[in-house]
């Protein structure tokens, strides 16, 4: 019989073991923070217990394959020859990020964000309108307009009037400069979940999306405990939490300094965090507080939010937590700013971050 014949889809099927192992050793490596030798350790425990390897490829297989392929490379680690990530594996990192967080991400134009304002724009829409005295020919609907022409007229005595004319809408692209600030205070591993890693992963995707699809928007990355400092991204995979107490005002102080400095019109914070601000920074010394909210850090903060408004910065908040004072302290944050806050679990934390994002449309100043 001649045709086509479509057989059952199974997940994984005609990946190598070497590719299926290359997944898993990737997810351990963000676990681990970048460290080879303890990612290699699990990989090899999870091997014993469910055989993922077999007699013909063995783990010493897939890591000399590691080392071939240019993941790791001999190195330094605390002083003893051991084995490191390469660069490959750092962009390799991020499109795994990319492609799991991101993965209903349709091709797109590189370009920029649309804005909420139609008008003669550089990205066209499905949606059509009437012609208006000043639109552009070349943003003529010429199929829509000729058929107008058709209907209004008839096909005998063909006419083509201002009347019959549609045209493509269009919307204007704006740069967009992001902040992005990761809570690493001590908190990110309490009571036994791991808060942190879902956070990096969340870091690759958005630096991957922002630097393939969006190479005009800008990404500035940095994490806050007792302070705040700024990383690359190629320090992503070996982020660590601290022993550290939560200095809000510390991230948010960087955050408005690095955004400053950039030059695009549209300027935005997302912060990522599970907890309450709990220090903040008093000339060379710490103030802190675990219990509660503290009236003095408090206000700081919320301060701070207020100034955020005031330069047209707003501050969307991803909060790991569901407590609910913590919700209203955060509720009260996002009201000073006007931002937005999401409380999202961690599994649903890639996509609300991708889609506030892909919607966040901005005014072309």
């Amino acid at each position: 019989m001649i045709g086509w014949h479509f057989s059952e889809y199974v997940p994984g099927q005609g990946e190598s073991i070497f590719e299926r192992l290359l997944k898993l050793f990737q997810e351990l490596l963000l676990h681990t923070s970048g460290d080879v030798s303890e990612a290699l350790s699990w990989l090899t425990e999870l091997d014993r217990q469910y055989g993922l390897t077999n007699e013909e490829y063995g783990m010493a297989d897939f890591i000399q394959d590691l080392i071939d392929n240019g993941y790791i490379t001999n190195g330094e680690v605390n002083g003893q020859p051991g084995h490191i990530p390469t660069s490959k594996m750092e962009i390799a990192l991020r499109r795994q990020a990319l492609e799991e967080i991101f993965g209903q991400l349709k091709k797109t134009k590189q370009g920029n964000h649309s804005t909420k304002y139609d008008g003669r724009g550089d990205e066209r829409a499905s949606e059509l309108r009437p012609y208006e005295f000043g639109d552009s020919l070349e943003s003529i609907a010429v199929s829509e307009s000729l058929r107008n022409a058709h209907i209004n007229h008839g096909i005998d005595e063909f006419q083509l009037t201002p009347d019959d004319l549609e045209v493509q809408e269009t919307f204007y692209q704006s740069q967009t400069s992001t902040a992005l600030m990761i809570d690493i205070s001590h908190s990110m591993i309490l009571y036994g979940e791991d808060r942190i890693t879902p956070a990096k992963k969340v870091a690759l995707a958005l630096s991957e999306l922002i630097t393939t699809r969006y190479p005009k928007d800008t990404l500035d990355i940095l994490v806050f405990g007792n302070d705040a400092w700024q990383i690359d991204i190629k320090d992503l995979p070996y982020l660590q939490v601290g022993p550290y107490h939560t200095n809000t005002v510390a991230g948010l102080e960087l955050a408005m300094e690095i955004l400053r400095k950039r030059r695009n019109p549209n300027k935005q914070i997302f912060m990522i965090t599970d907890g309450k601000p709990t220090c903040i920074k008093k000339g060379k010394s710490y103030y802190k507080n675990s219990f509660g909210l503290d009236r003095k850090i408090v206000t700081r903060t919320l301060n701070l939010a207020t100034k955020c408004r005031k330069m047209n910065v707003p501050i969307t908040t991803f909060m790991i937590a569901r407590d609910p004072y913590l919700v209203r302290f955060v509720d009260q944050f996002t009201k000073a700013n006007n931002g937005k806050a999401f409380y999202s679990s961690l599994q649903g934390l890639g996509e609300f971050i991708f889609l506030d994002y892909k919607n966040n449309k901005r005014k072309k100043r």
